[in-house]
Order: C-alpha cells, then sequence, then structure tokens
C-alpha cells in the first residue's frame, strides 16, 4: 500500500499524467465514476481502494497510480457529483437563486446518500466545487454585502440543507428497519404523547398542540428554515 505523503497534498495540483510512458488506461473522471457508483449501491463504506480498483478491473496497486490516498479518493468523488450542479444565467433576484441552489443541492444529496457524510470545507475547492461556488456568487451579484458576507451565506445555506437531509435519510433507514409501519409508531407515539400533556404537566406543550396538532409539513420546514436564514441576510434600511 503506498504510504502517507511527508505533507499535504492537494490532487489537483498533480498533473493527471505526464507526457512520458504510455497512456494511463483509465482517467481520474473513470476512478472518480467508480466510486460513485459503489457508494449509491452499497454505500460510502463500501468504498476502498481495492473495491474501486475491482470495478475498474485494474490491481489494487495500479489504483494508487492514479489516486495516491483514500482521502484523494473521496475528494474525486464530491468533485464528480458537484459536476451535477445546474449553472444558470443570475437573473438578479438573488433569493430566488439561493431557495434554487437549496433544493437542487438537496436533491443531489438524495441522490447521492452518502454525500453528506463527505460535506467538508476541505473537498470543496475541487474544479467543479469552484464553478459551483463561483456560480453561487454570481447569483449573489444583486445583493449588497462583502464577499466575505456572501461566503457565510452560501456556507450556512449548505448547512442547512446537509443537516436536514441528514435526518431525512436517517429517518428513511430507520423506518426500512421497523418490523411495523411508520403509520403504526407515530400512532403510538402521538397517544403516548397525549397521555402526557393531558396530565397538566406541559402546559405550554399543551397550548403549543392547541394550536397545531399537526401533522407537520416537513416541505413547508424546509422552505421556512431556508427562508428564515436568508432573512437575516436581507439589507437593512
Amino acid at each position: 500500500m503506498a504510504g502517507r505523503a511527508a505533507e499535504p497534498e492537494v490532487i489537483w495540483a498533480r498533473p493527471e499524467r505526464t507526457g512520458r510512458g504510455p497512456r494511463p488506461a483509465y482517467t481520474r473522471a473513470d476512478v472518480a465514476a467508480a466510486a460513485v457508483r459503489i457508494a449509491d449501491a452499497e454505500g460510502l463504506d463500501a468504498v476502498t481502494m481495492r473495491r474501486v480498483a475491482a470495478e475498474l478491473g485494474c490491481g489494487t496497486m495500479s489504483l494508487y497510480n492514479y489516486v495516491p490516498r483514500k482521502e484523494d479518493l473521496c475528494e474525486l468523488m464530491v468533485d464528480a457529483v458537484a459536476g451535477e450542479h445546474e449553472l444558470w444565467e443570475p437573473d438578479g433576484d438573488w433569493r430566488a437563486a439561493m431557495v434554487r441552489v437549496a433544493h437542487q443541492s438537496r436533491a443531489l444529496m438524495h441522490r447521492h446518500p452518502w454525500l453528506p457524510r463527505l460535506m467538508s470545507p476541505v473537498y470543496g475547492f475541487s474544479p467543479s466545487s469552484l464553478r459551483y461556488l463561483e456560480h453561487c456568487l454570481a447569483c449573489l451579484d444583486p445583493l449588497p454585502a462583502p464577499y466575505g458576507t456572501k461566503l457565510e451565506l452560501i456556507a450556512m445555506l449548505n448547512g442547512i440543507v446537509t443537516t436536514y437531509v441528514t435526518n431525512e435519510l436517517a429517518t428513511a433507514e430507520r423506518t426500512r428497519s421497523l418490523p411495523w409501519s411508520q403509520e403504526r409508531e407515530n400512532a403510538i407515539r402521538i397517544a403516548y404523547l397525549g397521555g402526557r400533556i393531558a396530565t397538566g404537566e406541559y402546559p405550554r406543550m399543551a397550548a403549543a398542540f392547541a394550536e397545531d396538532a399537526g401533522p407537520i409539513d416537513l416541505e413547508a420546514v424546509f422552505e421556512r428554515a431556508i427562508g428564515r436564514m436568508l432573512d437575516g441576510f436581507e439589507p437593512r434600511p
């Protein structure tokens, strides 16, 4: 197995191939695509250098010629899916653009459920990620704020989406493992909660349930979370 480098390296700073020797059998895009296929089908833990090599049909040691470290493989994967972001011509409505970005990012994470685990600033400066970030900044051109504030807005938006989707995925995974329906469990839990509130020990909770007994509209919650975050960046008079 290849040893760990003594100094930090950026995979994008390394030439994909030198001008010498035979043409490589695979590209970084090939390697990334193979890893993404495995992660989509079997989860992120299934992605190993050995498994990706087998998917490509090459030896494990040969793969290290393309990707020196497992961390580099993860970065290639993030870049590959970041390339799925739709980049459009901004129309001057920065709020609408950020809402569109949020929904697009949410859909992307659902297509690739392993992605939230790799949402780290460490992997945020790959070619596709930089194009996405530049696009977001272009959408924010009408917002009268410093670039540092705009970058903070984008980071907060990504954080909200990542947290929301992580909870959605965890709930879906738990539901699949239950020996009963989610509806049945909800009914049992709601009945228990109603009994506790009826004791009078939780008057504020009782008032809250009297206002709105549910069910919770999770889509509306997502919209409100994004909208309230964006409210904080609206220009003040």
